[in-house]
């Protein structure tokens, strides 16, 4: 047998013994970016190879869309500011005080009423444009099925902890914003917008589901559409946004000195290392676009105690409602079986936060987002011409399955970012990122605008959601 290295053992007389030659510092290695860039000249190559989109319908009238376009030109300094302030507060979820304060002072300098803690959460708000004409919102939905067409624009200003606005909902607030304004702008100006749009803060994106809080509390029963856009390193219409689930599993075992008396305890910690194994065990075998990870929480509280006590916490994720349901039931399996097999207790408490489902994204409404971005000068891809493994997810899905909606991403940076970085974040704080802000501003008012003026679009955009299912009954879906 090879001796081996001088640098790792020494001899002795009783053969060899080892010693620390290795010494790694702080930093990690670099991950290799050849699958990133395998993946975007793919998507490069489907990108070249796809079909422009085009819509059969008309949309909006030829003034109305010229007067979004001169607003947006006159809004952009104010937006891009608003951007600014929304990304140097960097406010977490149920606690952007302050960037609703600097969103209701925008909107009320340009005539706008605003009703601020509204449904239940006091960083959500709602301004509301009835034909036209910035009035008081209405909170309730109408007594009859006879209301105006209705549109909401959905606003998101929450910041990651530690990162702040690396996922970029300055650029989402201040889009939406704009979008409005554009419009309220546009019907000032005498051109006739009839209907209802609604500008909607939806506080909590970033794991506190605001928008299904919402729901709940009846923000959409009288919505007929949602739009809003997202910033990322593509331009996509249907980028893929799959469902996730939260659970967290303890297992209970009995404390005993961990060097005297270690057979009288059941160490908790060894069946939440199992547990990781087998969850770990388990990605091997599964379907394409599922997710499956998670963290130890708690492992006991000192080396010379068998741990009573260990938490995990798993996010499940899948691009399918019945894939997110079968994928639970494994992870309920493994988290049982491994208690057995321990002789632990376990206690397993799923969605402790709301959960979301998958996007389910409107194609005749998506067609009229390409084309205004077109006449921008913007290229947009649909989901088949980009990476597959760029899918997170976002409490819009649970929108988007009880109405018609549309989710799409603007890109902001150069694709290999990733989201929920530093570098990210970096990107919508620059000023470069004032491009995309304008188009995302004027598509959004456009989009809103072609579906309040086309009694075609929006017939054809409720008959796609109900060919797709129709509204899902959400807070019942997993019981």
């Amino acid at each position: 047998m090879p001796e081996r290295s001088e640098a790792l053992a020494s001899r002795t007389d009783d053969g060899v013994r080892a010693v620390h030659g290795i010494r790694v510092g702080p930093a990690p290695t670099r991950p290799s970016t050849a699958y990133l860039d395998r993946a975007a000249a793919d998507a490069e190559l489907a990108a070249s190879r796809a079909e422009p989109f085009e819509s059969s319908f008309a949309g909006a009238s030829a003034d109305l869309l010229t007067a979004i376009e001169s607003a947006t030109t006159t809004l952009l300094p104010r937006a891009s500011e608003l951007a600014r302030t929304i990304f140097d507060l960097a406010e977490p979820g149920f606690a952007e005080h302050r960037s609703v304060d600097a969103i209701r002072t925008l909107l009320e300098a340009e005539g706008v009423p605003v009703r601020v803690g509204v449904f239940g959460l006091d960083t959500a708000f709602v301004a509301e444009l009835r034909d036209g004409v910035p009035v008081e919102p209405e909170l309730s939905a109408p007594g009859d099925t006879a209301h105006a067409p209705t549109i909401t624009i959905f606003a998101e200003y929450d910041a990651l902890p530690g990162i702040g606005h690396g996922c970029g909902h300055n650029l989402i607030a201040a889009s939406a914003i704009g979008s409005f304004l554009a419009l309220v702008r546009a019907a000032a100006a005498g051109i006739p917008l009839p209907g209802r749009v609604l500008l909607c803060g939806t506080p909590a994106e970033e794991g506190g589901n605001g928008k299904e809080l919402l729901a709940r509390a009846g923000a959409f029963d009288a919505v007929d559409a949602a739009i809003m856009v997202h910033p990322f390193g593509y331009d996509v219409v249907d980028q893929p946004f799959i469902g996730r689930r939260i659970v967290r599993i303890v297992y209970n075992g009995v404390a005993a000195h961990a060097s005297a008396s270690p057979f009288q305890g059941r160490n908790a910690l060894d069946a939440a290392v199992l547990n990781y194994q087998a969850v770990g065990l388990l990605r091997q075998h599964l379907p394409p676009g599922d997710r499956l990870h998670g963290i130890v929480i708690d492992g006991g509280e000192r080396p010379n105690v068998v741990p009573e006590r260990a938490e995990l916490e798993y996010y499940v994720r899948s691009p399918d409602p019945a894939g997110l349901r079968e994928l639970s039931s494994r992870v309920d399996d493994i988290a049982h079986g491994i208690a057995l097999a321990t002789g632990t207790g376990v206690e397993i408490v799923w969605d402790p936060q709301p959960f979301t489902l998958p996007i389910r994204h409107n194609v005749a409404l998506g067609e009229r987002w390409a084309v205004a971005q077109a006449a921008r000068g913007r290229a947009v891809r649909r989901s088949s011409a980009v990476p597959s493994h760029l899918a997170a997810s976002t409490d819009f899905g649970n929108v988007s399955v009880r109405i018609p909606g549309i989710h799409p991403v603007i890109a902001i940076s150069p694709p290999e970012v990733s989201l929920h970085t530093r570098e990210f974040a970096a990107h919508a704080s620059s000023p470069d990122s004032d491009a995309a802000l304008a188009d995302a501003i004027a598509g959004l008012a456009a989009t809103a605008a072609d579906f309040l003026s086309d009694s075609d679009l929006r017939a054809a955009v409720a008959a796609e959601f109900q060919a797709a299912g129709g509204p899902i009954d959400v807070e019942a879906y997993f019981s």
